[in-house]
């Protein structure tokens, strides 16, 4: 579910994009910094991206949405292309580029990859804070002469699929990747989504989001799970592509 309760306020550490920071704390209705304590919750404008920071003093590390460099750069260049599973499983073919719905965009990882392999990708997101840095985020990949023809496959919208009813024009694949509710710590590996989830809280309605996406006829579902987590309100799959860390329950409209 989207932020309610957290307590966010924004803050410019450069001069330079204080206007930029002010209208964007006027768009969240968020409050410009006073008092550091009495927020949970940091949206930072600093000279070289948006950030997230958590005021806990044991928390992780700032989170941001970076699609030049680590990570995504190393996948998307080695991570096995159309071959992946991620890419399967959506039904990327030689001759097929499927437009794809993100209907949990989070921090548009899997969408990136879609678009790099040719996919037109809509990613919806219904935090709004979530939303903020991902716009941040292709922005500054569209400045990157090799990412720009990417970024360009990509567009964001703030919204939350159970309120769109009609989709047009509609997508060949609907791809959810729910908030997954670990119990333990140790499960808790990638300090982005221990940020994430400390401010969206779990996707407690994803079986909701499986519903509605079901309820456009003609549509491929893909729902990404953790290997062993059971199925999305135990519906069966039409098949299942497998990952190293998580598979694919493809439901076929």
């Amino acid at each position: 579910m989207p932020e309610t309760t957290a307590k966010i306020a924004l803050v410019c550490e450069d001069d330079q994009h204080k206007d930029q920071a002010e209208k964007l704390a006027a768009q969240l209705t968020i409050p410009v910094l006073g008092d550091m304590g009495a927020c949970d919750f940091l949206l930072a404008v600093t000279g070289d991206r948006l950030e997230l920071r958590q005021t806990d003093a044991h928390a992780p590390g700032p989170v941001f949405v970076d699609f030049t460099s680590g990570a995504l750069r190393y996948r998307r260049q080695f991570g096995g292309g159309r071959k992946e599973a991620l890419a399967r499983a959506v039904g990327l073919k030689a001759n097929r580029c499927p437009s794809v719905l993100d209907a949990t965009a989070g921090l548009g990882r899997d969408s990136f990859i879609l678009a790099s392999l040719g996919c037109r990708v809509l990613l919806v997101e219904r935090s709004a804070i979530i939303a903020a840095l991902l716009e941040d985020g292709l922005a500054r990949a569209a400045r990157d002469p090799e990412l720009a023809a990417i970024v360009a496959r990509m567009r964001i919208i703030h919204a939350d699929c159970l309120t769109l009813n009609h989709l047009a024009p509609a997508p060949d694949v609907i791809y959810l990747d729910p908030m997954y509710p670990h119990r333990s710590k140790s499960a808790l590996v990638k300090k982005e989504m221990r940020l994430v989830r400390a401010l969206v809280g779990d996707d407690s309605d994803a079986c909701l989001l499986l519903d509605w996406a079901l309820s456009h006829q003609g549509v491929r579902v893909v729902v990404k799970r953790p290997q062993g987590a059971p199925t999305l309100d135990d519906r069966k799959p039409a098949f299942v592509i497998n990952g190293k860390n998580s598979r694919f329950d493809i439901y076929l409209g």
